[in-house]
């Protein structure tokens, strides 16, 4: 694995009208023509992106969208992608085509508008296609607009001014917690405990198992891997271990196999502690004790993937809520980066541990569900709670 995973990127979504120059833009910050251009308003339809590397800051995500104006019933639709884009971008660079700006005012009223809809967002705000107007109007214009870059599709200094400001304002974002952050420091050891089961694939290691060697690594942390077969012995062959983190699925196994004495917690749990809010999700997963008949859960994956005997989220869970609980629950699965638009059917949503999401993506579903009072949890969380060492675990 030579690339760093989309979900470490920060996201750079390119906003505005039909027509604005955003695939323009978009071709030169990725330093080729992906984004079909064209005077044509509405030729991006669906969102296009690229991960890229900003000289300055490093890896990011770059997303060109269709036009937040486009018409008719298709255009509603490219609407609602490019707005799911925008809730999960770290940085939005919005441009207007200075050709559209017929009233001052009324511009000034849409950027505030904008800002305001998306107050929790690093924004840059550019006019855009200045080489179609005079010197006296383009200078009347940017004595109006304060905080607006003024830029050209055909000029170099422009485009050097927008990169300077991404990168300035990619450094106001928030950082994301490393992963081992408050769990495990230089010099100490961590036990993986990894089984291979018929949804490991073959010859390889699975993302998060990947990242949390690369954290350890980065960390100067000491690394051992088995299987959940070998842990006894390997247990009894270390002088020292200072946390086992397993698989969520042998987490009860697990947990009668290490002493007392040694720390333990799961993949999904380092995940949920990076990536979203732990408390809440710990809060959640208490909430298995209230459900009742009928009630609905929903099951959200950040992915797709084949499904075996094995698959954690469509089976595992909830077969032992089931056992757990003795209720009849339904239970309804969702796939990728939106949820269904009525959680209001929902008592409780469990999210899978979030190795393919940002922060920003993850913590966008937290909000949802704190907004309709629905209680959240996650994967590693659940399963601790359900394989009974939710206690044990370390958060």
């Amino acid at each position: 694995m030579n690339k760093t995973p989309m979900a470490n990127r920060k996201s750079i979504v390119l906003a505005g009208n039909r027509n604005a120059g955003k695939s323009t833009l978009f071709n030169k910050l990725i330093g080729h023509e992906r984004s079909i251009v064209s005077d044509v308003a509405g030729t991006t339809t669906d969102p296009v992106w690229k991960a890229s590397e900003i000289i300055g800051f490093g890896p990011v995500k770059i997303v060109d969208t269709a036009g937040i104006d486009d018409i008719g019933v298709l255009g509603a639709q490219r609407v609602k992608k490019s707005q799911e884009e925008l809730k999960e971008a770290d940085l939005i660079i919005y441009l207007i085509n200075i050709l559209e700006i017929k009233d001052i005012s009324e511009t000034k009223n849409i950027i505030e508008a904008f800002k305001k809809k998306y107050s929790d967002k690093q924004i840059i705000f550019a006019i855009n296609k200045c080489d179609l107007k005079d010197k006296e109007t383009l200078n009347r214009l940017k004595d109006s607009f304060e905080d607006v870059e003024f830029i050209s599709d055909k000029s170099e200094a422009s485009y050097e001014r927008i990169l300077s400001k991404i990168i300035e304002k990619l450094k106001n974002t928030e950082e994301e917690k490393d992963l081992l952050e408050g769990m495990l420091e230089a010099g100490e050891t961590a036990l993986l405990v990894v089984p291979i089961d018929t949804e490991a694939p073959k010859g390889r290691l699975i993302l998060p198992q990947v990242q949390l060697i690369r954290a350890c690594l980065d960390n100067g942390i000491k690394i051992v891997v088995c299987r959940d077969e070998e842990l006894e012995e390997t247990i009894s062959e270390i002088k020292k271990i200072d946390l086992v983190i397993t698989d969520s699925k042998v987490f009860e196994k697990v947990g009668k196999i290490v002493p007392k004495d040694i720390k333990i917690t799961s993949f999904s749990i380092l995940f949920a502690r990076q990536k979203g809010d732990i408390d809440e999700f710990l809060n959640g997963a208490r909430k298995l004790n209230e459900l009742k008949d009928g009630e609905k859960i929903l099951i959200a994956e950040s992915c797709t993937h084949t499904v075996s005997h094995e698959d954690i989220g469509q089976v595992v869970i909830p077969n032992l809520i089931k056992k757990k609980t003795g209720k009849k629950l339904e239970f309804v699965f969702s796939y990728g980066k939106t949820l269904p638009e009525n959680l209001n059917d929902f008592a409780l949503i469990i999210q899978c541990g979030g190795c393919m999401m940002s922060r920003n993506n993850m913590m966008n579903r937290v909000y949802k569900a704190r907004k309709k009072n629905i209680p959240i949890t996650n994967y590693g969380v659940v399963l601790a709670y359900l394989k009974g060492v939710f206690e044990r675990a370390v958060y």
